[in-house]
């Protein structure tokens, strides 16, 4: 029996009694005590006075507001802002590369049939590969940086560029990101079928671009692409900016599997690729055989002299069978 209907019941039997509960009850005036049968539960915020012979029980009903309207819809509301939060998480953009053309331009292809080209870049990538994973005597700072270049255009460096990153991408401990930092001239995306607005200099210029609006992840398992973006007459500054800095930081740290390859421009011919060389962790020189004068090779190396890791790499070489062959080279 709830409290109420015992101060019912006492009240009742208070009259049945022959008490006047008018005279205890001095405040309020006397009316016909309901039949137990008509007895009615108070109102919210009531007060149920019961008399007995000792004390006097006072019960108050708290109110119970019903929420109101925006509170009743705000648990629903907040949890569709977690699901279009979760559901607007910034993905890189997918592309399909044309793996039979880059086979046929001599591009290295996974699961293509045990050849040279792929025998050689096994050998190249090694001794890189052992530096980011720090199994040298000392390992060089943000040794996963690895940018490719050359003294002059035309040397092979944005092929030999795509092909090293497609070969630590066939690594079973490592993806790989390749960048397209050669701003000026860019034709490393043209080269494996690619098109792309936005990547480097935007991510550079807009700083509420965020780099996963750029990426472009590719059909190789692995391997993940940065376009150069949009032209820019300050690309120099930008590459040499606080900015840049903190990107490759970002890249160098983020993620220590990954190996970030950068196709840069020729040393000789601008200062884009001087200045992106003081971030790099390790330097590939690609020299053409037969071609390079070798002072143009010498003035390329000094332009990096002060890099603790530089490796260089001839290209286009004559092997016995007359095939273009890569190899390590030192000027």
């Amino acid at each position: 029996m709830s409290t109420i209907e015992r101060a019912a019941k006492r009240l009742e039997e208070l009259r049945r009694a022959g008490v006047d509960i008018s005279e205890l009850m001095p405040d309020e005036k006397a009316a016909p005590s309901p039949a137990p049968a008509s007895i009615q539960t108070p109102e919210p915020q009531s007060t149920v006075g019961a008399v007995g012979r000792d004390d006097v029980i006072t019960i108050r009903l708290p109110q119970i507001e019903e929420p109101p309207a925006t509170t009743r819809a705000a648990a629903p509301q907040s949890a569709l802002q977690s699901d279009d939060t979760q559901g607007s998480e910034r993905r890189s953009r997918e592309v399909t590369l044309d793996l039979r053309n880059m086979s046929r331009a001599n591009l290295l292809v996974p699961g293509d049939p045990r050849s040279q080209l792929e025998e050689e870049f096994r050998i190249i990538k090694r001794p890189l590969l052992e530096n980011v994973r720090g199994q040298t005597a000392v390992r060089p700072h943000r040794a996963n940086l690895i940018m490719v270049t050359s003294a002059n255009p035309g040397e092979g460096k944005t092929q030999t560029a795509i092909n090293l990153a497609v070969s630590i991408a066939m690594e079973l401990d490592h993806t790989v990101l390749l960048v397209e930092a050669d701003v000026l001239r860019p034709t490393l995306l043209d080269r494996m079928g690619v098109q792309a607005q936005k990547g480097l200099l935007d991510v550079l210029t807009h700083r509420e671009l965020d780099l996963a609006d750029v990426l472009l992840k590719t059909n190789i398992p692995k391997l993940t692409l940065l376009p150069a973006g949009t032209a820019s007459s300050r690309s120099t500054e930008l590459l040499a900016s606080t900015a840049m800095d903190e990107l490759l930081e970002e890249l160098a740290s983020k993620y220590s599997d990954r190996v970030i390859i950068f196709d840069t421009p020729p040393l000789l011919s601008t200062t884009e690729s001087r200045v992106l060389s003081t971030h790099m962790g390790q330097v590939v020189m690609v020299v053409e055989a037969g071609k390079t004068a070798i002072g143009s090779v010498q003035q390329a190396f000094a332009t990096v002299e002060s890099h603790p890791v530089v490796l260089s790499m001839l290209n286009k070489y004559r092997g016995p069978k007359g095939k273009n062959t890569y190899g390590y080279y030192a000027p």
